[in-house]
This record gives C-alpha cells, sequence and structure tokens, in this order.
C-alpha cells in the first residue's frame, strides 16, 4: 500500500493553540503523499483558509470538512466557533459540549471520504472522537500540543499523587524526571490543582474524564523535536510502548514570509505591515517581543504593570494586547496615561493578533516575554531567542521550567502561581520592577546572557535540521505514516 492510499482524518479543537499547531501538522503529513482531510468550521475556515488554501493549491492532498458549529443552541454568541471567542471563560462547558455534536455529522460523511480514513488524530480534548474511532475500527492517536517533559510529568503525578498532602506553599521535587525540578501545589495544571471556584471544581472532572480516555489512545503525536528534550522523550516512549512520535516543531513548515504573516489569521498580515517597517529599522538582537498568548487576559492593573516595566527597561519592545472582556479598560488606561505617546518610535502596541512566527524570526528581536504556552515556548525555540518567562495557566509552569532549568535559555519573571482562566479576578503578581529586572538580565551581554544566547542558537539549529529529510522528526513521521500503513493492511487496531 502507497502513501497516496493513506488518509488520515484530523479533528482539532476549536482554539488557536490547538488548531494552528494541526494545521501545520496536515501540512507536513501531506508532504509525505499521505491524503490528509481536516475537521473545521465555517468561521474558522475562514481564519485559516490563506495557508490552507495556498497548501492546496501547491497539490497537497489535502482537504477541507467544514461543519457547522452550534453556538446559539449552546448559549454561545453567533459566530464564537473557537475558544478565544468566548466572552467569558465560564461558557468553556457550553463549548465543549458544542464540539461534541460534530460527532454524528462526522460519523455521517465518513464513508464518503475517499480513500476511507486509516485513522484519527485528534486532539485530546476532543474524548468523543474515540468513539468514531472505534466504529470504524481505526488507530484513534491523539494529539495533546504539549512537550514530552510535560506528558512525563503528569503521569507521573497521576501515579504518585504526591502532590496530594502537599499545603498549596509546599515546595516539592516531581517525582520521576531526569533532572531535580522543583514546584509548589499552586503551579501545576488544573487536573492537579482545580482552584477554589465552583467552576474549577465542575471542571476538574471533565479533566479527569479526557485524562482516562487519553490512556485509550493507539499513540501519540507530539509538537517537538528529539534533539530538544531527549531524557524525557525516551522516558516517555517506554510508558507507551514506543508509540510516541515526535515530529515537531510544526511552525517550521512555514517556509515563506506570507504563510508566516497569516498562520492564525489571514488578516494579519496587512494590519500589521507597520509593525514590520519599525523592526525593519532597529537594531540587531535589541526588541523584546512580548506576548502572553490568545487566551490570557491580564487584568488592567496587572496590564500597567507589564507596560510600565518594559518602558522602565528602556528596550524597545513590540506588546501585543489582548484585553477581552476587559479592553476597554485598558484602552481608557493607556490613553489617559499617556503610554502610546511616551513610547512612541521605542515601542509598538499590536491590538488583536499578531503574526508572531514572523516577527520571532526578524533579526532585531533579541528576546520574547512569553506565558509559555506550548506553541510560544516552541515558537522560541525555533527563532534562537532567549526567554522571559512569565507563565500564566494549565502546563505553562512545567514549560517555563523547562525553558529555564533543562534548556537553560530563559529567565523567571517571578510568577508564582497558575491563574485560572475561569478565575476573572485574578490576583496581581507580577510587578514593573519584576518585568524591568528580568527584561535587563535577559538582555544583559555579560557571559551569563552570551551563554543563554549561544544555547539558544543551537537549539535553533537543531530544530531547523529536526524536520529536514533525513532529520529525526521527518524519520518519525516517516515511522509514524509506516507504523498506520502496517495496521491498515492487517486490518487490526490494537
Amino acid at each position: 500500500m502507497s502513501n497516496s492510499n493513506l488518509h488520515f482524518l484530523i479533528i482539532p479543537l476549536m482554539c488557536p493553540g490547538h488548531l494552528i499547531p494541526m494545521v501545520d501538522m496536515a501540512k507536513l503529513i501531506a508532504q509525505h503523499c499521505v491524503n490528509v482531510t481536516i475537521v473545521i468550521t465555517p468561521r474558522n475556515a475562514d481564519r485559516y483558509a490563506a495557508v490552507l488554501h495556498r497548501a492546496i493549491a501547491s497539490e497537497l492532498p489535502i482537504k477541507i470538512l467544514n461543519l457547522p458549529f452550534p453556538a446559539s443552541e449552546y448559549g454561545l454568541p453567533d459566530g464564537c466557533e473557537s475558544v478565544d471567542d468566548l466572552p467569558s471563560f465560564n461558557l468553556s462547558k457550553n463549548f465543549f459540549d458544542a464540539c461534541s455534536t460534530l460527532q454524528k455529522p462526522i460519523e455521517d460523511m465518513f464513508n464518503e471520504l475517499k480513500p476511507a480514513p486509516c485513522c484519527i488524530i485528534s486532539d485530546k480534548h476532543l474524548p468523543w472522537t474515540f468513539d468514531v474511532a472505534k466504529k470504524f475500527r481505526i488507530p484513534w492517536v491523539i494529539f495533546d500540543g504539549m512537550s514530552c517533559f510535560t506528558q512525563l510529568a503528569t503521569h507521573n503525578l497521576c501515579v504518585s499523587k504526591d502532590y496530594e498532602q502537599l499545603t498549596d506553599s509546599d515546595m516539592f521535587m516531581l517525582p520521576g524526571l531526569p533532572d531535580n525540578i522543583y514546584m509548589t501545589k499552586v503551579q501545576l495544571p488544573g487536573l492537579f490543582n482545580p482552584g477554589s471556584s465552583k467552576k474549577g471544581k465542575e471542571l476538574k472532572s471533565v479533566r479527569e474524564g479526557i485524562r482516562a480516555k487519553e490512556l485509550e489512545a493507539y499513540g501519540t503525536v507530539i509538537n517537538s523535536f528529539e534533539e530538544m528534550e531527549t531524557k524525557y522523550v525516551d522516558e516517555f516512549k517506554k510508558l507507551k510502548q514506543g508509540r510516541v512520535w515526535c515530529i515537531g516543531p510544526f511552525s517550521n513548515s512555514n517556509k515563506n514570509d506570507l504563510d508566516r504573516a497569516q498562520r492564525g489569521s489571514k488578516d494579519s498580515m496587512i494590519k500589521n505591515d507597520e509593525c514590520v517597517k519599525w523592526l525593519d529599522s532597529q537594531r540587531d538582537c535589541s526588541v523584546i517581543y512580548v506576548c502572553l498568548g490568545s487566551l490570557t487576559r491580564l487584568t488592567p492593573l496587572q496590564f500597567i504593570e507589564l507596560a510600565l516595566g518594559l518602558e522602565d527597561s528602556q528596550f524597545p519592545f513590540v506588546l501585543v494586547v489582548k484585553g477581552g472582556m476587559r479592553t476597554e479598560e485598558i484602552e481608557k488606561w493607556l490613553d489617559e496615561n499617556g503610554f502610546e505617546s511616551r513610547i512612541k518610535g521605542r515601542g509598538v502596541l499590536i491590538r488583536g493578533w499578531a503574526p508572531q512566527v514572523l516577527i520571532l524570526s526578524h533579526r532585531v528581536v533579541g528576546a520574547f516575554l512569553t506565558h509559555c504556552g506550548w506553541n510560544s515556548t516552541i515558537e522560541g525555540v525555533c527563532a534562537g531567542v532567549p526567554m522571559i518567562t512569565w507563565p500564566q495557566f494549565a502546563e505553562q509552569f512545567f514549560n517555563e521550567r523547562l525553558v529555564v532549568q533543562v534548556l537553560g535559555v530563559g529567565v523567571g519573571v517571578g510568577a508564582t502561581r497558575v491563574m485560572h482562566l475561569e478565575d476573572e479576578a485574578a490576583p496581581m503578581q507580577v510587578t514593573r520592577e519584576d518585568v524591568c529586572r528580568a527584561v535587563k538580565v535577559v538582555m544583559d551581554e555579560g557571559k551569563e546572557g552570551e551563554e543563554r544566547r549561544k544555547k539558544a542558537k543551537c537549539l535553533k539549529q537543531m530544530a531547523e535540521k529536526a524536520i529536514e529529510e533525513g532529520g529525526s522528526s521527518y524519520n518519525n513521521l516517516d515511522r509514524f505514516i509506516e507504523d498506520i500503513r502496517a495496521h491498515t493492511s492487517k486490518g487490526v487496531v490494537s
């Protein structure tokens, strides 16, 4: 059976941090001559259309299965088809319930897909996709969008339950890892640290259900590369009988500036052309790029501390402003404080979506202040820039430990606890002094700063080689395809 007779059905969670890498993954798989169909909803199809249609026009075997999304039927605003569209994260359960209604139309259309799909690659947060795979007797492979470091740490905590007897502030060593990594309970993801709110406790049972289902997966594909976290990849593979395939970094599949600019939004290049022109005028490695992800919503007070800390640092910067329901308050402060006029020429604000991969790859960016979401983390690695780490929620403190302690390419800003998305009254925990200090440390031209930059550039080179022909991720993708081909030929799923 040749690759052209294979067909992978990709079902992403409709959320930028999950959908963007799965679109990239679809392109990578299609480059190996495998047919790929990606399930998407109308608003998301429009949002990611430019990159997808360019890939299809280049004759990659990609198809789009566009399914309507029942937003209003589940108490969501019309057109709310992505997690970052939610007016409040307290509507998260409504959104996931709406997502589960896609199961029936996928099953109804399954036999119309030609050739017949031989595997489903699904976001792990859509556990109902397991039932689709089971019904049609094909492997259910999960995409988690996290590192092997996080996968291993999560597994070991689930088994050991070391955290259960601790107070919130007790420091403890994560069990069973190749390195000695210390954390507190309030820095752990929601599966272990749901917070005290009613909504947080509701979500804990949802997370436990997702965790139970993912243990039934045939295998796991990872947006990482073996050279970056070798010891963690090895240990996680042992747990999963070898069915772990690191096939990233996905963002490196975008080879031209147009794909980099429109990754995540077809309009971002047009809106941010002035930003790119400003970057062109700056000195090499002098600019701090600041983006805390598509879902983070800083309180106005916390945003003010961030903005003033950047101003105090005296370094040029690009700051992505995402306020969500707090946008009006943040804009009011920006207007009344005169912040934008004071930083004119030295700082640029981007409202809404930013072409992050394009900006990070610019010669003038010297550091990346990030929330440590896995996409941003690995995009920072691919750009070869040191990072200032400000974890916010989910597994982001794990990613901070990987960046700062294991890889040695980051400096922590001083965050001490997870800020649960559903907790809209999150306390302030980082001051302008913290921000200013971290910027100055990461941009320091002394021995420590040079060593950090050297490590970052080395990781960039390894990341570039990984997805090229003969690289570790390229070969892993071949092995993954071969594994699915073998099971398809046998007609057996185990």
